[in-house]
């Protein structure tokens, strides 16, 4: 963001991610009540962004309606999750780690080392599986909302940076006023997705740990075995390497080797710490 319609147009498309259309005349009471009703910013100012995205095809102006394009849905999407961190991309892919590295833990440490009876056997994976998933929530919800309110500091100081070098003194004072205002939202909005990120971490560790669990507990010999590893593999071999591959536009060969030796690592220090002790 280097000027006062590079801020609004971000607005703008944020804004466009919940709707494809918008009233041109309402644009501004819109920021406004985002912004805590800042008055600084006129009809002037927002013509002038909506002319400017015209002829960067991001939206298209039809009287007093406003219609978001592809690439302009493409990019909204982007900013939305840039700024809001509202894509679970990591959250997803903790748990779902945690989950089946717990529920391996379980299942062979039972297989190679002793069966319990039933009902220990269910209290103690259960256990495990729960205290690895509350551990995953606080840690999402205390250690992600920390990091993510820095960077969002970081980015102001950033960007604030950038549109102090706007020469008019007016047009400065505005887009300083206005992105003040714009990290006061983001920075309430990311406390609330911190809570949806935690509990998003923590259901998916449970999830993903206790149907294979579920299964080695009750079935019968071989069929626990087979039954409850198969679906370890299915969720981190065609799942979990699948979802990592899109997110991060990685070969999903060098994923599924990424992956196999994190878990394959985790398991074994797991097995051989939990013998030692």
């Amino acid at each position: 963001m280097q000027d006062l319609p590079d801020i609004i147009r971000t607005i703008i498309l944020v804004n466009f991610k919940k709707t494809k259309r918008l009233r041109k005349s309402n644009i501004k009471n819109l920021i406004s009540k985002m912004c805590s009703n800042i008055s600084c910013l006129t009809q002037e100012d927002i013509d002038r962004t909506l002319k400017e995205m015209v002829l960067e095809q991001l939206v298209v102006v039809e009287n007093d309606s406003v219609s978001i394009t592809g690439k302009g849905m493409l990019l909204a999407k982007e900013w939305h999750n840039f700024l809001m961190r509202s894509e679970p991309v990591m959250e997803i892919v903790s748990g779902i780690t945690d989950g089946s590295v717990t529920s391996l833990v379980v299942i062979l440490s039972s297989t190679f080392f002793g069966k319990l009876a039933f009902e220990i056997a269910v209290f103690a994976a259960f256990l495990t599986l729960a205290a690895v998933a509350i551990t995953n929530f606080s840690s999402f919800f205390l250690g992600g909302i920390t990091e993510e309110l820095a960077d969002l500091v970081t980015m102001e100081r950033l960007m604030n940076y950038s549109v102090s070098d706007i020469p008019d003194k007016r047009e400065r004072s505005k887009a300083l006023t206005l992105l003040e205002k714009l990290f006061d939202v983001f920075k309430g909005d990311i406390r609330k997705e911190s809570i949806v990120s935690a509990i998003v971490c923590g259901a998916t560790t449970f999830l993903a740990g206790s149907i294979p669990i579920l299964l080695f507990l009750l079935m019968e010999t071989p069929w626990d075995l087979i039954l409850s590893l198969s679906v370890v593999g299915v969720v981190t071999g065609v799942f979990l390497v699948r979802y990592r591959s899109t997110r991060s536009r990685v070969n999903w060969k060098v994923t599924l080797l990424e992956t196999l030796l994190i878990i394959v690592v985790a398991v074994v220090a797991s097995i051989l710490l939990g013998q030692t002790i």
